[in-house]
């Protein structure tokens, strides 16, 4: 940190007027233990007060806020043979990357020691197992008010609005970063004729938000507009990765690419990069040539922008398009917070900020509407059912080549029976033997097939008969067993 910057952090600080749940001042150093608790309660109240830090100050009145000067260098103060720094870091839980700035002297006033300590995030902030908050400008213990602790803990991962990527810019350095055209053009809003105008827009968004000295970019800005992914270390691994396989197994990989731009910049690119790559039938009409894909290109848009959306980013890994001969597999870091069987009728984001500016670019569709015309169109191209796989940290949901109704083995049938029943039932039809005959490609003498792929549904536990007074089985409706 430069000077410049440290006198502006200060008297950001300062102007204030007074000491606030996530900024404590100190003329002088008392004790290790103090430092810790108080680290704590900064944290769990920083987090509490929506602030992405809190601050200890050293050197400061605080009851008149001027600056006095400390005898306090924390980089150098040692406990017994270890470095103080390092003795706080080992006792609080978890561990907490804290930062210590004491380089500098403010003016001619004295030297100044700050303490700046992240929010805490998914759970609160203990020192020697006890957690801290602060209420007003006292330090109190966080067991002592129930509904503070509550509201940490289910705080659970912090919303990448409030996650800081790149702190201390300039606005030239800002839009430098961002693709700030894209926003404006995919909002369909005219570009303001100076940077203030777009600084201000941005930060309305949470694109980006003011810090003490400057400007920080979030991880929701910098995951949609980032010009280059990499320019964030916190997010090479988020960029996007495709890869082409031979055959249906891993072993050669034809071609392989990767997406190092914000989402909401490459997606379209991305898109249509997939879409070169899948296989294609070609038909012969009277008089023209045309080639058809194997998959409905509507499906692969909604569950690769579902990918993007619904990723755990506390978890480390790319989200993947995997291409075989015989499927496609759509992966993203994390597990759903939602069961698998409900993700036709039920939407629930961990990162609604993410989605909500998503779906106002026009990249994501409404709620949870995305899924069900991917689903629709899989069933127009009659293919099998979607597949959706939970691992321990990861998501995969796998779309299938045509396949005839002959080789899908039992499981597959039922489960094509269930998403279709979901289907209906979620645009406010119902599933008959004559719909299920139409989804699946049976032929209408053949409806005693049907029967059997709904007798064996009902018996899995995945649908169930519509109460109705009417006798025949074949104009009887089904719906999904949560109906």
């Amino acid at each position: 940190m430069e000077y410049f910057d440290f006198k502006r952090l200060i008297d950001s600080l300062l102007v204030k007027n007074r000491e606030t749940e996530w900024i404590e001042f100190k003329e002088n150093f008392h004790s290790k233990e103090e430092i810790g608790e108080r680290l704590s309660a900064l944290s769990n109240s920083a987090f509490l007060c929506n602030m992405p830090y809190g601050y200890m100050v050293f050197g400061v009145n605080d009851k008149s806020l001027s600056v006095v000067g400390t005898d306090l260098h924390a980089k150098r103060k040692k406990v017994g043979n270890e470095e103080l720094e390092s003795w706080l870091s080992t006792r609080l839980n978890p561990r907490v990357d804290f930062e210590i700035i004491d380089d500098f002297d403010y003016e001619d006033r004295g030297h100044v020691c700050v303490f700046k300590i992240p929010a805490a995030v998914g759970r609160p902030v203990s020192f020697l197992h006890e957690e801290y908050v602060r209420v007003g400008s006292t330090t109190r213990k966080l067991r002592d008010f129930p509904n503070k602790e509550a509201k940490i803990w289910k705080g659970g991962q912090k919303p990448l609005e409030r996650i800081v990527v790149k702190e201390k810019l300039s606005i030239n350095e800002v839009l430098s970063l961002l693709s700030v055209e894209t926003y404006f053009d995919l909002m369909k809003l005219p570009l303001p004729s100076d940077s203030n105008g777009i600084i201000d827009r941005l930060l309305s968004e949470k694109i980006v938000i003011q810090d003490e000295v400057g400007y920080s970019i979030t991880e929701l800005g910098a995951l949609l507009f980032a010009k280059h992914l990499t320019d964030f270390d916190s997010l090479r691994r988020k960029q996007v990765r495709v890869v082409v396989y031979h055959g249906r197994s891993k072993i050669d990989i034809i071609r392989e690419q990767t997406f190092d731009v914000g989402y909401a910049i490459g997606f379209e690119n991305m898109i249509s990069w997939i879409n070169s790559q899948l296989p294609a039938n070609e038909e012969i009409g009277q008089a023209l040539r045309t080639t058809t894909s194997m998959y409905p290109p509507i499906a692969i848009r909604e569950i690769v922008a579902n990918m993007i959306v619904h990723q755990d980013f506390s978890q480390m890994g790319f989200p993947m398009v995997e291409i075989y001969s015989d499927r496609i597999e759509i992966s993203n870091p994390g597990q759903p917070i939602i069961s698998v069987e409900r993700f036709i009728d039920e939407y629930d984001s961990r990162n609604s900020s993410l989605a909500d500016l998503m779906r106002r670019l026009g990249v994501c569709e409404e709620l949870g509407s995305g899924l069900d015309k991917a689903i629709s169109s899989i069933e127009l191209y009659q293919l099998p059912p979607l597949r959706i796989q939970v691992q321990e940290s990861r998501t995969t949901v796998t779309i299938f080549a045509y396949r005839k109704y002959s080789e899908l083995d039992r499981q597959e049938r039922i489960y094509a029976c269930y998403q279709h029943a979901c289907l209906k039932y979620v645009t406010n039809e119902k599933m008959t033997n004559q719909t299920l005959r139409e989804r699946m490609g049976i032929d209408k003498k053949n409806y005693p097939m049907a029967s059997r792929i709904i007798k064996d549904s009902i018996d899995a536990g995945k649908i169930k008969e519509e109460q109705s007074e009417s006798k025949n089985r074949r104009t009887k409706g089904y719906i999904p067993y949560w109906a």
